[in-house]
């Protein structure tokens, strides 16, 4: 099955550090954070568990829940979990999924359906492609996915930034411009009226070009 952004987030019953849980049922009425690892005790996603751990209570304020994946199981992540609190300072304050069948990592189109077997006797190499970030709305759709190759360490500060831009232009009929930052201005959406955004924004707007027209950050 191929994911898009709007794609219902495929539905499973896994096996986590913190219990079995059902995906959707587990993200009730919050946004989430799923973010894959091709194999325990790797060197940088031992660096990307410790400072998501450390960012936690970020997207705890956002109403936003994080779970991370990883093919081993979940005894594993436990002894793995020692070695992120004894390098990066934070022992993991999130659930972590044991995927030993590559049943997420399928449905997630990070490993092809067709592959047989489960983690027994596969490496890192061999998941490569279980590098990938999504966040998922309480409509339980895919919001955003983010893919990244092994060698390269996620920036957990830029998927809260892209949290805050789109829990924002949920609430409004806005878009964020290049590099925004919360409390920046932001971009009065293209569906909306001159007319209606005269109602929204009484004070006007600035706008270099007709379609370009920017505004003060809603509150």
């Amino acid at each position: 099955m191929s994911l898009r952004i709007n794609s219902e987030a495929p539905n499973f019953k896994a096996q986590t550090t913190e219990g079995v849980i059902d995906f959707h049922e587990w993200i009730g009425d919050s946004w989430a954070i799923l973010f894959s690892h091709p194999k325990d005790f790797t060197p940088v996603c031992t660096t990307e568990l410790g400072y998501m751990a450390k960012l936690k209570p970020e997207f705890d304020k956002r109403n936003t829940k994080v779970i991370g994946l990883s093919v081993d199981p979940v005894t594993n992540h436990a002894k793995w979990a020692e070695d992120i609190e004894a390098t990066q300072g934070t022992h993991p304050n999130f659930p972590m999924i044991g995927d030993t069948d590559l049943n997420v990592s399928k449905l997630y189109n990070m490993l092809p359906e067709s592959l047989d077997g489960g983690s027994d006797g596969r490496t890192a190499a061999d998941n490569a492609t279980v590098r990938t970030v999504f966040i998922v709305g309480p409509d339980k759709r895919i919001k955003l996915m983010i893919s990244y190759p092994m060698t390269t360490g996620r920036n957990f500060d830029e998927i809260l930034r892209v949290l805050d831009s789109m829990q924002l232009t949920a609430k409004h009929k806005v878009a964020t411009p290049v590099n925004w930052q919360d409390g920046d201005k932001v971009i009065i959406a293209g569906s909306v009226s001159d007319d209606e955004a005269r109602k929204i924004y009484p004070n006007g707007w600035d706008a270099p070009r007709p379609y370009l027209r920017i505004v003060p950050q809603p509150k």
